[in-house]
């Protein structure tokens, strides 16, 4: 079993917490605090405990040297100050001595928060690229390390695997829960399991739908998904997108074969043209060369009503259409709906389902919604992630020396 932040000796200790802190922004500001909320509970057992906290955490895209202006973490400093009323340190270069100057004086029950740690991808990859030079740099900063950022599990980055090769290191309680909901809901589910899965490019989903199709009773598909299926079977799809790679569909069609009695398609859907943006609803055998695919019509939602409402477990990645417009946004918050009456067994893994449940007037309804979107999907294919496998286990714990 993993070292648990709960089990562990932590009091006056220098901690190296890793965050998810990747939280939308726009115009500077923070339009979204909930991965901010969601990480209070590990900081404020570790204030509890008189530590010295030392966060680190990635934000958005960093390739070049001007997307650090707009990926800094000052906004979320600020809101960390507002959210925990005290003042909160900043080091804007997490390499430099001053840094680990202001790390190792920090005083008990003080705050040291990192600038984002994908600014160390440039030039030189130091993030993204697994460094033990540079993770055991950072590790010298604390004496405990703690992973709290589930989100960033599947990354095999310096911040995630490197540091715990140095010092002593734990589960958070955010990463925890997200593991053993996970654990307990898709790993083990109750039976009949029902996957909804959709999305726009099935040649991303694939690896995932193939781990899943041997646990599952049943696989509802939607979006670009589905229109690649369909179209493996012979359906004309239109002017939809969905994939024309041979390889890709050669596998759609195997995986059909093999699992054809879990497969549940859209029987209509609302479509526009190419020529108009107008929308109609069709059987799904009448889409015509023009037509574009936007959204699930109301037979598919009384079909797919049908198998959640006799499912004991429900697992939905993706959305039903292209819910941002609102025209197409109805099969969507349908079968939202429809899940909010078996909300209990529901979870809802991140991405696009997340932010439909979010923008649609869902928030707050489902207890089991995950933030990993990545990490969730490789950790239910895999049943293991590089950030957890890093972890030292409960009564043997190896560290490399600093």
């Amino acid at each position: 079993m993993k070292q648990l932040l709960k089990n562990m000796y932590v009091d006056n200790k220098r901690i190296l917490l890793r965050c998810d802190f990747n939280v939308p922004m726009t115009g500077g500001n923070i339009t979204d605090e909930t991965k901010i909320i969601k990480s209070l509970e590990t900081i404020n057992y570790l204030l509890s405990k008189n530590c010295k906290i030392i966060i680190l955490s990635h934000l958005g895209r960093v390739k070049t040297e001007e997307d650090k202006a707009k990926n800094t973490l000052i906004p979320v400093k600020n809101t960390l100050e507002r959210l925990l009323n005290k003042p909160i340190k900043f080091a804007k270069d997490i390499l430099s001595e001053e840094t680990k100057n202001m790390a190792l004086s920090l005083q008990s029950g003080e705050i040291l928060l990192l600038e984002n740690t994908r600014f160390l991808d440039i030039p030189n990859k130091w993030e993204s690229e697994l460094n033990l030079d540079v993770a055991k740099h950072i590790a010298s900063l604390g004496e405990i390390f703690v992973f709290d950022a589930f989100a960033v599990a599947h990354r095999t980055h310096t911040t995630v695997v490197g540091i715990p090769k140095f010092i002593p290191s734990c589960l958070g309680f955010l990463a925890l829960k997200e593991k053993e909901m996970l654990d307990k809901i898709i790993i083990n589910p109750e039976r009949p399991f029902t996957v909804i899965m959709g999305g726009a490019k099935v040649d991303d989903k694939l690896k995932i739908i193939k781990a899943l199709l041997p646990k599952c009773e049943h696989l509802l598909v939607s979006g670009g998904i589905a229109n690649s299926f369909l179209s493996t079977l012979g359906l004309n799809v239109g002017a939809s997108l969905k994939t024309d790679n041979p390889d890709i569909i050669k596998e759609l069609k195997t995986i059909m074969l093999t699992y054809k009695e879990k497969f549940a398609f859209p029987l209509d859907a609302i479509v526009t043209t190419t020529y108009s943006d107008k929308p109609t609803i069709k059987n799904i055998n009448k889409i015509d060369t023009n037509d574009v695919i936007k959204d699930i019509g109301a037979k598919t939602i009384e079909k797919y009503k049908d198998i959640i409402n006799n499912s004991n477990t429900i697992f939905i990645n993706g959305t039903m259409g292209i819910y941002e417009e609102k025209e197409f946004a109805n099969g969507t918050i349908e079968i939202l709906n429809i899940l909010k009456e078996k909300k209990e067994k529901v979870v809802i893994g991140g991405g696009d389902a997340v932010g439909a449940t979010n923008t649609l007037g869902f928030k707050n309804i489902f207890p089991n919604i995950s933030s990993g979107g990545g990490a969730t999907l490789e950790y239910i294919a895999n049943e293991t992630l590089p950030g957890i496998d890093a972890i030292g286990e409960e009564d043997e714990i190896e560290v490399l020396d600093l």
